[in-house]
């Protein structure tokens, strides 16, 4: 912070004296510690080890022996939401983090911008002397933010954060991800075929940065947050970690949930007498068909094997990102940095129930609206959590790792918000091994560190009056006795819909799935309320709404009192399980403003645009054309977007012109035709929707063009909304991350031998030969 000029000036310096404090940064008080916060995706209480889970986790359980294990630490139940309370310690709408940056709308709540007065913690800790670091996933940027040439204040960077590396959105492709370093795009180091997964190279990348931190600068402390990819969908995970899990998910998830749930209550981690929740608890009218769980006695034995391998893959991915983990404690206890590091080991929301009840082997059907269909799942078996797929385990896991609670990820029962937290401090914790069970929230970690290192939230930042943060730290919980209550009061749960309120002990929650519509009755005040006495009935089995009206009645009139005061609506009430209805919702989120001539102009030698800031040709009629040059020896993509889970490229292979449109990789719908003589040439693609299909997908003609041609034509289906949740944008001279096309896979197949002006995307209602001339004409002049 600036400090007063106390040195002497005169006419000479040899007359004045300097006052170097004035100008020097802060420094942390002698003996501060550093913070490493370790932040997975995905994961319900019942998966890992320390809580009696089958998933080994030794690198957790290395802290939890060293530290605490928390029984009743709960999240927003998504993970967009959830991260923004790490960032800055505010409710997820005060950041405006309803939903996921994915899916951001037009209001205070819900635009997915943190405002100016919520400012992150980093900066915090940075003015005040540490290092801050991010490593890697950011879903925290708006989408509007993602390109390369918008705006860095929403990135890490302007977040208070020195350095950064990983990946922006809310999931990337393990063995080929969408890597950023600091404030731009960069190539993935080396390849699968080479050893390459994220998790390794993010661990890789903490170390660099640490060690780089200490060698300048060793009695500096630093904070540090990893974010890896895991737990989220893709589950990838080497082979030889696959290998280990082979036939310990066998017993199917019903099996799993009576199994873990002794074992959960033996650790302490629940209550005896706390009951097994049922496993479709919600009437069909209040949820929606997708997060429905297939009894696994009614599996076939193809389908028992499949989906025993999504779980073990699943605990693949897991453990070994951990390893990763602890190659990082290992260097602090090498280097007698552990014992004064708070380390808190966490997890964002509970077990994703996005796999849909039949398990896939592309997730990018769901976003989508596309069924996972059985013939198409179980020929994939032995390559799931390989390059080959983009898998994700059925809803039957997600309620098993979520045991014994209800529901999963998205829902406001304890199944989407009791999640996994274990903290160890050696220097500043004398408790080792032990169970806390006090009520705590993710709002609480941010007050938590700063008291641990000595910095309070300054009332006004960069000029703005800050929101005060309203969780409360958990440090008394450290050395406190077990049953020692807790300081938590009130928290308020919303997300897409589902409703909750924790008071004292008890608990309302609305009998309303996430995004299944406007309520029971029609309308949200129609919703049924529940009520549980949490304290006593942690697995929200026994309903006590009638037995206590006045009870819930008094929790109901504080949740909208907190909705008001937190921007919490509007409320969510588009029905996810209607692709007309998620067509819709899709249709309000952000993409990039069309310009009045329908065209988007890309060029080579430019950082991939991110598909919601790209030209949209999903649900539409659209034409691409390409201004270039072939010689003969030409070879290469012309343009490609997305991979081979769902993308289209354009490209030159073998002396012909290829377009191809993968249809989620079930399909990969190709046209060709020659190549002309060496020259200059337009080369363009036009389709034109017909209709759609029976899963809600467009379908239509899809004509190749070379100069004013039509050289080949093909019926296509075309994906309803998206190619990818993110990643995987347009790129244009190569297709970067994981290819589009089968026909050049594990390479970026640069355009070579000629060279690209410009590949334009035309969205106007026109035809291809009606415009190719005036087109031509004006690139010409472009």
């Amino acid at each position: 912070m600036a400090r007063e000029f106390r040195g002497t000036i005169n006419i000479g310096l040899k007359d004045s004296t300097e006052d170097w404090d004035a100008f020097l940064p802060d420094q942390a008080p002698d003996g501060a510690p550093n913070v490493l916060v370790i932040l997975y995706d995905d994961t319900g209480q019942a998966a890992w080890s320390p809580y009696g889970g089958r998933i080994e986790m030794p690198t957790l359980q290395r802290i939890a022996d060293r530290g605490l294990t928390y029984t009743q630490w709960h999240t927003t139940a998504l993970c967009s939401p959830t991260r923004s309370t790490f960032l800055t310690g505010r409710n997820h709408h005060q950041n405006g983090f309803a939903s996921i940056s994915e899916t951001a709308l037009g209001f205070p709540g819900y635009s997915s911008r943190i405002p100016t007065d919520c400012a992150p913690m980093a900066t915090v800790l940075r003015d005040a002397g540490w290092s801050t670091f991010w490593v890697g996933k950011n879903h925290n940027v708006p989408v509007y933010a993602w390109t390369a040439g918008s705006s860095k204040k929403e990135w890490p960077l302007a977040m208070g954060y020195d350095r950064f590396y990983g990946f922006i959105g809310g999931e990337t492709n393990q063995w080929y991800p969408d890597l950023v370093e600091d404030n731009h795009y960069t190539e993935q180091p080396y390849l699968p075929e080479d050893g390459y997964h994220l998790s390794k190279d993010l661990a890789d990348k903490a170390l660099e940065f640490i060690r780089d931190s200490k060698q300048s600068e060793p009695e500096k402390p630093w904070y540090l947050w990893f974010c890896p990819g895991a737990n989220h969908a893709p589950h990838h995970a080497p082979e030889d970690y696959i290998a280990k899990y082979k036939g310990k998910f066998d017993d199917g998830y019903e099996a799993y949930r009576e199994w873990v749930l002794p074992r959960m209550i033996e650790r302490g981690i629940l209550p005896e007498g706390t009951e097994l929740s049922a496993l479709n608890p919600l009437p069909p009218e209040a949820s929606i068909p997708g997060d429905a769980v297939r009894p696994w006695d009614e599996l076939s034995d193809e389908e028992k094997a499949l989906f025993s391998r999504m779980a073990e893959v699943y605990a693949a991915y897991s453990e070994y990102t951990d390893v990763q983990v602890g190659r990082i404690i290992d260097y602090l206890e090498e280097s007698g940095q552990l014992d004064n590091t708070l380390v808190i080991y966490a997890a964002d929301n509970g077990a994703s129930g996005e796999g849909s009840p039949n398990g896939s082997v592309n997730e990018n059907k769901i976003f989508n609206s596309y069924p996972d269909l059985m013939e198409d799942n179980l020929p994939l078996l032995d390559e799931l959590g390989s390059p080959a797929t983009y898998n994700h385990y059925p809803t039957g896991w997600a309620a098993a790792f979520s045991t014994p609670y209800k529901m999963f990820k998205r829902y406001t029962y304890q199944g989407g918000i009791a999640d996994p937290l274990v903290i160890s401090w050696p220097a500043g914790i004398r408790a080792k091994g032990e169970v806390r069970t006090q009520y705590h929230h993710c709002t609480d970690i941010v007050p938590t560190i700063l008291d641990v290192c000595g910095v309070a939230f300054p009332e006004t930042y960069n000029g703005v009056t800050q929101k005060p943060l309203p969780g409360v730290s958990m440090r008394y919980s450290f050395d406190a006795e077990v049953d020692t209550p807790t300081q938590k009061v009130t928290q308020y749960y919303e997300m897409l819909g589902s409703r909750g309120l924790w008071h004292d002990g008890w608990k309302a929650v609305t009998e309303h799935g996430p995004m299944s519509g406007g309520g029971m009755g029609g309308s949200f005040q129609s919703d049924t309320w529940q009520l549980f006495h949490t304290d006593v009935d942690r697995s929200e089995v026994h309903d006590l709404a009638s037995e206590q009206p006045d009870k819930l009645e008094e929790l109901k009139a504080l949740w909208y009192a907190e909705a008001g005061k937190f921007d919490v609506l509007p409320l969510n009430d588009y029905n996810m399980g209607k692709p007309e209805e998620l067509a819709e919702y899709f249709s309000r989120q952000y993409h990039v403003s069309q310009p009045k001539s329908g065209r988007f102009i890309y060029y080579p030698g430019t950082s991939e645009v991110p598909e919601h800031s790209a030209a949209n040709t999903h649900n539409r009629s659209f034409k691409v054309f390409a201004e270039l040059t072939t010689a003969a020896d030409t070879e290469g993509v012309v343009f490609a977007q997305g991979a081979r889970f769902g993308g289209q490229s354009m490209f030159v292979k073998d002396g012909r012109l290829h377009y191809s449109y993968n249809f989620l990789g079930l399909e990969e719908q190709t046209i060709d035709a020659p190549l002309p003589e060496a020259g200059e040439h337009v080369f363009g693609v036009e389709f034109q929707k017909e209709g759609m299909d029976e899963h809600f997908q467009p379908t239509g003609t899809m004509t190749l063009y070379i100069d004013d041609q039509a050289v080949a034509s093909a019926s296509m289906r075309t994906l309803l909304l998206q190619f990818t949740l993110c990643g995987e944008g347009l790129c244009v001279g190569y297709d970067g991350g994981d290819a589009v096309s089968a026909a050049y896979a594990g390479q970026r197949f640069d355009y070579r031998g000629g060279a690209i002006d410009k590949v334009v995307f035309d969205l106007a209602d026109d035809h291809y030969l009606d415009v190719e001339k005036q087109l031509a004409a004006l690139l010409s002049r472009d």
